[in-house]
């Protein structure tokens, strides 16, 4: 098991502007002194940089002593489409490039450029983390999924070099089928914990807590 020291260092958050292409993404930057890396966060299906669930996962990373990048990965106008719609959300290809334009972001910008580059994927998050991954071999030091769908990443995983954790909740037996499929596809580092009690948004008492846990020892060890 790798050894956490939790920081008591400050922490500096920052609203951001992340170009990706045609648009504009916000996103919400936060570094503790020092930072060891910095996490990108790719939300679920419907969700936003302001997910609660992601938001408490990133606040055990910054303790931690790691960065975190919450960020939106569809722009204002998107978001509408995608509410009236709902594609958006399973366009793992466009989500994707979305952590690449912000991978890419953090590595010009003089408070992060120095920085190893992690993923935090959630549901259709998890597949587009993997994807992006798949794109970056050389940038991209670790994935961890939290109620993933390893699954969309497809012909992506074999080619994952990133060491993965896949993270899925004791019942939410469906999305467990698909984890240990995509994971026998995957040739990269790799390990998978299911969290006894929980369901696909791990709602139960202790349940995001131990999500938390095991993410901040996975980045602990492999942001170095």
């Amino acid at each position: 098991m790798v050894r956490m020291v939790r920081t008591t260092s400050s922490l500096t958050e920052t609203p951001v502007q992340i170009p990706a292409g045609p648009v504009t993404l916000e996103g919400d930057l936060s570094l503790p002194d020092p930072a060891q890396g910095v996490v990108v966060f790719a939300h679920g299906s419907g969700s936003s940089r302001h997910s609660s669930r992601n938001r408490f996962v990133a606040s055990s990373l910054q303790e931690a002593g790691l960065g975190t990048l919450l960020m939106d990965l569809l722009s204002l106008k998107e978001e509408a489409e995608d509410r009236a719609t709902g594609h958006l959300r399973f366009d793992i290809a466009l989500l994707a490039e979305r952590l690449v334009s912000a991978t890419d972001w953090l590595q010009q910008n003089e408070e992060t450029r120095s920085l190893p580059v992690g993923y935090f994927g959630a549901s259709t998050g998890g597949g587009a983390a993997l994807v992006a991954a798949a794109q970056r071999p050389e940038d991209v030091k670790a994935v961890v999924s939290r109620g993933g769908r390893p699954d969309l990443a497809g012909s992506a995983l074999p080619r994952v070099e990133a060491p993965t954790l896949l993270i899925v909740g004791g019942r939410d037996l469906p999305v467990i089928e698909m984890n240990r499929h995509a994971y026998t596809r995957m040739s990269a580092p790799r390990r998978m914990e299911i969290v006894p009690g929980a369901t696909h948004l791990f709602e139960e008492p202790g349940t995001l807590e131990a999500v938390a846990r095991l993410a901040a020892e996975w980045f602990v060890k492999y942001l170095r």
